[in-house]
């Protein structure tokens, strides 16, 4: 009876060594996880740098940087335990923002045999936002369809329910080359984010959130669909939307 009391007595302390265990490892996975998230958003504008042309405007080459420098700086605080800045909300317009994120990938996109154009039916679409953070979800759109979509890639924008709907298409896993292709069971699980490499579609996720938005994807063999919906804080015609 004295060790059956004993082991009971003993059941309180472990269950809550157990559930601190089992915080800490929560928190040690979140954290692992984070920071493999802003280094793949370091990864994309090192990329871009890379692979910039000559021609290449001052403007979209300091668009790379400055997102390399804020991964950096999230990097660095997620390693020394300090919580994330965001920086103020500011009016931002779409089509620049767009046309941007187009030519840092242009090059890349011809590397892998495709084409890139931007579809604009917007007007003078502006949303309010965090500009970086934004350029990191187009960024992640367009290299998902030049990496694992059809050779043919479009990004539009137009009017949507009150606000505007950014849409990267491509052509299609069909019509890429035999050794580009990969089985349905593989692309489903690389879009629901279950590979270890799912980074970039979370990112996406967690900034239309963050702005109030709304992200979707439509994935078929014969062409697949990334939306990104935003609010828009002014429309053509300069009034509130």
């Amino acid at each position: 009876m004295i060790e059956l009391a004993q082991t009971l007595a003993g059941w309180p302390l472990a269950a809550t060594m157990a559930a601190v265990a089992a915080a800490q490892g929560l928190r040690a996975g979140r954290r692992r996880s984070s920071l493999n998230e802003a280094l793949h958003e370091l990864r994309r504008p090192l990329q871009a740098i890379a692979l910039a042309d000559e021609g290449d405007a001052p403007p979209v080459l300091a668009g790379s940087v400055r997102m390399a420098a804020t991964a950096l700086e999230r990097i660095e605080r997620e390693v020394n335990g300090r919580p994330a800045l965001r920086p103020p909300a500011e009016p931002i317009e779409v089509r620049a923002l767009l046309d941007a994120a187009v030519r840092r990938w242009r090059a890349r996109a011809r590397l892998g045999g495709c084409s890139l154009r931007l579809r604009w039916r917007a007007g003078d679409a502006v949303v309010r936002g965090d500009r970086v953070e934004l350029s990191q979800a187009l960024d992640n759109l367009i290299v998902n369809a030049i990496e694992h979509g059809g050779p043919r890639i479009s990004v539009e924008a137009r009017p949507h329910g009150g606000g505007v709907r950014v849409v990267v298409a491509d052509s299609g896993r069909a019509s890429r080359p035999e050794s580009r292709r990969e089985r349905p069971g593989e692309a489903i699980a690389r879009l629901s984010g279950r590979r270890r490499h799912g980074h970039g579609l979370a990112v996406v996720r967690r900034v239309a959130a963050a702005h109030g938005g709304r992200f979707a994807m439509r994935c078929a063999d014969r062409g697949s669909l990334a939306m990104l919906d935003l609010p828009l804080v002014r429309a053509r015609s300069g009034t509130a939307a």
